[in-house]
Parts: C-alpha cells; structure tokens; sequence
C-alpha cells in the first residue's frame, strides 16, 4: 500500500513537470498569493565594525516565477523590498522554475530593486536546472551582483563586512573554501547560501550568519503533522527563520513563490529586513 501510494504521488509530479515543460512559453496561473509578510529582526555580530551598526539586509529568496507565480508576484515583492529601504538587498535563488522563458522577465523584474550598498545574488537548484550561466548573466546586466563561490567587500573606516556567496549545494556546485579564501579571520562574514544545509560548512569556515530559502517554509504546513513539503535534512529547525549552529547564525526565508504545488497553506511568503547590530 505505501509503495503504491508513493508512485502515485511520484506519477502525479512527473505529469505535471511533462505539462509544464510540453509548452514553450506556458502561462503563469493567475495570483492567489497573499502579500508577503513582513519579518524584521535584529542580528548580533560580535565582529561588526561601528560604521555597519545598523545596516538593514533585505532578504528575498525562492521567487519561481513560472507557472505558479506570475511576474505580478514579483514586481509586488520588488515594491515592498524598496519600500523598507535597504542598504543591501540578499537574493538566494530559485529565481524561476523549469523554462528558460522566465528568466529575462524575472531579471528585469529584481533588477528594479534598489538598495544602498548593492544587490547581492546567488543561484539555486532550480537555476542550475534551468541554465546558471543565463541567469547568472540576466541577474548581472540588471546591476545585480552574483556571487559564485566569491565575496565582495563592504569597506569603511571602522572596518570591512564581506558578503560571500556559494553556488548550489544539491548540484555539488558550492566552493566555500574558495568563497571565503583571503578574508581575514576576524572580520564579519555573511554568506549567502540558498540550501540551508550550507550551516554545516559556514560553521567550520567561522562565517557568521547565514542567509538561505529553498526550503519554502515548509509551503503547506498541516496541523499535527507538520510541514509536507519543503523538509530540510537538519530537522524542523532549519526550515525557516532564526536559528544557529555552533557559533553560526543562520536565517532561513520562506520565500515568494511556489513550486510542485500550485499554493502555500498555513505558509505565507515572507520578504525578511534583518538589522545588523553589532554586540
């Protein structure tokens, strides 16, 4: 019987990326999504310098347009995203699902995001499915930085934050050695990793505080029995919001869209504004 139920259920997914993919440029379904919520915590670095004391991290990840989420979905997340006046906006990946055909709509889309120091990006499961060179280059000639298991620096007088980001875990993509490579050990560190099982590395490399997604919150989340979509490997504690391994931070987003199925139930989307403070 359960063998059974679960090709069943194998089946009806595989019928629906056959749908989905059967069409050149599919239609994206019309919005049913709430606006997203609105999450605003503050993160405490022991090793912040003075001059970022403050600084707000406007996180989107899990965007998926495609078939369930329509470019409207996005370009509202984009208007609440401006709206809380970043000085740094973090994009974790998953930008579309299955086609090509999104990702020059979706880029253009982010590339209206505006943020003092700069929009960081980096790629997903999904965007290695669909084509990481693409959407690497859309996400760049919008202004966006992609950062490929590399780090950028955010230099001042009272010392210098280094935003790392890491290419996808599922893929085996992900360099954290090179990432991080060449930055000082006691400078601050956050790394931008759509998988949330990236805390494992970040802690052994001193990062610290994580920003992830991929786990959409769990998407549909039931009484009782929990999350049925979305599970993350390290436990229940690990698919959204604030937690931390060792001395690691870590902040797992819901995010915007939706994948496999067409809703999100007791899981809103989330867009997250984290302040940094320093300890």
């Amino acid at each position: 019987m359960t063998t059974r139920l679960r090709t069943r259920r194998f089946l009806r997914k595989r019928g629906l990326i056959t749908l989905a993919l059967s069409s050149p440029e599919p239609e994206p379904l019309p919005s049913l999504s709430p606006d997203p919520e609105i999450t605003q915590i503050d993160i405490w670095l022991r090793q912040l310098g003075s001059a970022h004391d403050g600084l707000r991290i406007v996180h989107l990840t899990d965007i998926h347009h495609g078939l369930f989420t329509p470019l409207e979905d996005v370009e509202r997340a984009v208007h609440l995203a401006n709206a809380l006046r970043p000085d740094i906006v973090a994009l974790t990946g998953d930008y579309v699902t299955l086609s090509p055909s999104y990702v020059y709509p979706v880029a253009r889309a982010l590339g209206k995001l505006r943020a003092r120091l700069g929009v960081f990006a980096v790629l997903g499961n999904h965007d290695f499915q669909v084509g990481p060179e693409a959407i690497a280059r859309a996400l760049r000639d919008q202004g966006i930085r992609v950062l490929r298991n590399s780090h950028f620096a955010l230099r001042a007088a009272s010392g210098t934050l280094w935003m790392v980001g890491v290419d996808d875990l599922w893929w085996k993509a992900d360099d954290i050695e090179a990432a991080v490579r060449h930055i000082p050990a006691r400078e601050p560190r956050i790394l931008l990793c759509h998988n949330p099982l990236g805390i494992r590395q970040a802690a052994s490399y001193g990062v610290d505080f994580v920003l992830s997604g991929h786990t959409h919150g769990g998407q549909v989340r039931l009484p009782v029995v929990g999350s049925v979509h979305g599970r993350s490997k390290l436990g229940e504690r690990f698919v959204e919001g604030w937690n931390r391994l060792n001395g690691t931070q870590i902040y797992v987003n819901r995010g915007i869209g939706k994948s496999v199925v067409p809703l999100r139930l007791g899981c809103p989307p989330e867009i997250a504004c984290l302040r940094l403070r320093r300890a």
